[in-house]
């Protein structure tokens, strides 16, 4: 799994950062930031639902 972020397109939820600590965190100003590009299997699922969840669809996901 490939993750990529548009940060200009994020509202600042937060959602991403509960779902998946692991892979995504915030800025001061809440815009989401990207920690793990290629995240390990464990962490997958996770990462689907936080772009499942996300309001701006801001989180993109392309599957190996």
């Amino acid at each position: 799994m490939r993750v990529e972020v548009d940060q200009p397109r994020c509202v600042a939820s937060g959602q991403c950062v509960l779902l998946a600590p692991e892979v995504f965190d915030q800025d001061d100003d809440g815009i989401v930031e990207l920690l793990e590009a290629d995240p390990e299997p464990r962490h997958h699922d996770d990462v689907r639902e936080s772009a499942a969840v996300c309001p701006a669809a801001a989180i993109r996901l392309t599957e190996r």
